[in-house]
């Protein structure tokens, strides 16, 4: 893909430019990828992406392979390890949230039979496709992020803000906001 073309948050780094061109804006529909870009967006709040992404394996490992019920059983000891784990955002409040939130995950999907399905319902299920064409043009949140964010806090969630939200609804596909030109559909 034409770095010219592409669009132009990705950069040059290499791991950025895999994420862009593979994953972000992909459609998502497996509740284990939904919960753990989930929690990955919760610990990016007030850091680049880039650090996540070079930690996204370590906190895989920290976070049980993002097995939403192996996180809901975390304790305090976890708790205390993860925020001894270099490997991730050691972060107490991030670290407690993404406990908190695999349990109400849990309990959203009880309810809803599925977390896809009930976050695919917020359009249709149908990924909304905007047509920007530079950057400063994309929002940073939506009222449809603030929609999902205002129900997924009043389920218990954390780390859940409307700007959170979009960043979310941008990587896992409901919302596709590569810029017109860019050549990832």
């Amino acid at each position: 893909m034409s770095e010219s073309a592409r669009c132009p948050w990705a950069g040059t780094d290499p791991l950025y430019v895999a994420y862009h061109d593979e994953e972000w804006g992909v459609p998502s529909r497996d509740d284990r990828h939904l919960f753990e870009m989930l929690i990955l967006e919760g610990a990016q709040a007030g850091l680049s992406w880039i650090t996540i992404l070079r930690k996204r394996d370590g906190y895989r490992r920290a976070f049980a392979g993002f097995d939403p019920a192996k996180v809901a059983r975390f304790g305090p000891l976890d708790a205390e390890r993860l925020l001894a784990d270099a490997g991730i955002v050691r972060n107490r409040l991030k670290v407690e949230s993404a406990i908190g939130n695999a349990k109400a995950f849990l309990t959203l999907q009880e309810e809803a039979g599925s977390f896809c399905g009930w976050l695919w319902a917020f359009v249709d299920g149908e990924p909304v496709r905007n047509a920007f064409r530079e950057m400063r043009a994309v929002p940073a949140k939506t009222p449809l992020a603030e929609r999902i964010s205002k129900d997924l806090r009043k389920r218990g969630f954390r780390f859940v803000g409307p700007t959170i939200v979009y960043a979310y609804l941008q990587a896992v596909g409901v919302v596709n906001d590569h810029l017109v030109g860019c050549p990832r559909p």
